[in-house]
């Protein structure tokens, strides 16, 4: 009988290491909630942006077509009237000087010592000065969208 033939022995095998593609699943959640808390905010934004753009064409569409300026006067303060009920319930039937502080705000006093007091007789006149018509219709579109998105 001849000798068993010698075993040839080997060092231990080690695998190879995981490949990194495709990651394990908490990664993929990792990385949604990452593309969540970055995606969520822009777009509400854009939301946002969007909205308020939709107002300021309603507020040009309302105060411009084809109305005459005494007309545009009276149209925009209409839409202001509607859009401060929702800050205060009671806001539309504000008159005068109490009416011109509600537009104002906090912070300015734009409405009852500027452009905006055409509001109070712009509406009755025969003849608006344009100037002070163009004046009036930017201050009254970014009052009304700030009245419209809910801000005093």
């Amino acid at each position: 009988m001849s000798a068993p033939a010698p075993l040839v022995l080997r060092d231990v095998h080690v695998p190879p290491a995981p490949s990194w593609w495709p990651p394990a699943l908490g990664w993929w959640l990792v990385l949604l909630a990452v593309a969540a808390l970055v995606a969520v905010p822009l777009l509400w934004r854009a939301w946002r942006r969007r909205r308020r753009a939709r107002w300021r064409r309603l507020f040009e569409v309302e105060c411009h077509g084809g109305l005459a300026p005494p007309e545009q006067v009276a149209a925009a303060s209409q839409l202001l009237r509607r859009a401060a009920r929702r800050v205060d319930p009671r806001a539309d039937r504000l008159q005068g000087m109490a009416w011109l502080r509600f537009l104002d705000g906090r912070k300015e006093r734009a409405f009852s010592e500027g452009a905006g007091a055409l509001l109070l007789d712009g509406g009755y006149r025969p003849r608006v000065d344009p100037g002070q018509l163009e004046a009036l219709r930017a201050l009254a579109a970014a009052r009304f969208v700030q009245l419209m998105e809910g801000r005093r």
